[in-house]
């Protein structure tokens, strides 16, 4: 009877933790298409204080805190970017279980040489070598991730050409990407992941000049999410002004 009573208790316990996450992994996507990234600050800034314990919910954090530290990087709030990535990057080292999620710690590590990368381009002879060796890495470890093809086409793409970028080789590893996420319809469901990497794509279309494949790829996007911002308001607009000119 006491053991039934346990079984139970750890059911519950796991189904509210679930149901948790899932509410989280919600929340982040709406404040990415709404570009509420004062709400993403929130939600990450509670989960850390909360002191997540378990690998998996830590690799979730993790997720939200890379995307948070990109962000910033992108508005040049580099202070606050310095802040989330060093939170970051003590959590990497927090996981009990290194070598079951190695492919996904090695992906983590190679976009957080980027961002150390981002916030001082004088570190790039550095940080960059250790950056693609980790995404390599990644990518041999699990060839099934797209995580670490994501990571392998940040390399090319923001590399310059002497050092190894090269933006064909990063679309085409973005697409490897693309393809092994859409695998799981239901996991790319509300995933910010997702539309961030067909953001990517079709900015890496139109950093290429390809503007045609630029104009699908954000029609495709504002198909799936009418309401993402960024796209709608921002950088479709802007490719129609160019396409015009």
């Amino acid at each position: 009877m006491e053991r039934s009573r346990y079984s139970i208790a750890l059911l519950l316990v796991w189904f509210t933790l679930s149901q948790s996450m899932a509410n989280t992994k919600s929340d982040i996507y709406n404040a990415f298409i709404t570009s509420s990234m004062g709400d993403w600050k929130a939600i990450i800034d509670s989960l850390q204080s909360t002191g997540v314990k378990d690998d998996s919910s830590k690799l979730e954090l993790l997720n939200y805190q890379y995307g948070y530290i990109g962000w910033c990087i992108g508005e040049n709030q580099k202070d606050q970017a310095s802040q989330y990535l060093d939170l970051a990057e003590k959590n990497l080292n927090t996981f009990t279980n290194k070598q079951l999620y190695a492919a996904k710690l090695s992906s983590y590590r190679s976009a957080f040489y980027g961002f150390h990368i981002g916030l001082n381009i004088l570190l790039a002879p550095w940080y960059g070598s250790k950056s693609i060796a980790c995404a390599k890495k990644a990518v041999s470890l699990d060839s099934q991730d797209y995580f670490g093809y994501v990571q392998l086409g940040n390399v090319y793409f923001h590399a310059p050409s002497l050092m190894g970028g090269d933006k064909s080789e990063a679309i085409q590893s973005y697409i490897k990407a693309r393809l092994k996420l859409e695998r799981d319809r239901n996991e790319i469901l509300l995933d910010w992941n997702y539309l961030s990497l067909l953001v990517t794509i079709a900015q890496c279309y139109e950093s290429t000049g390809d503007l045609g494949k630029a104009k699908n790829s954000y029609e495709e996007i504002l198909t799936i999410e009418p309401h993402f911002n960024w796209v709608k308001i921002e950088l479709y607009p802007n490719l129609i002004k160019k396409l015009k000119h």
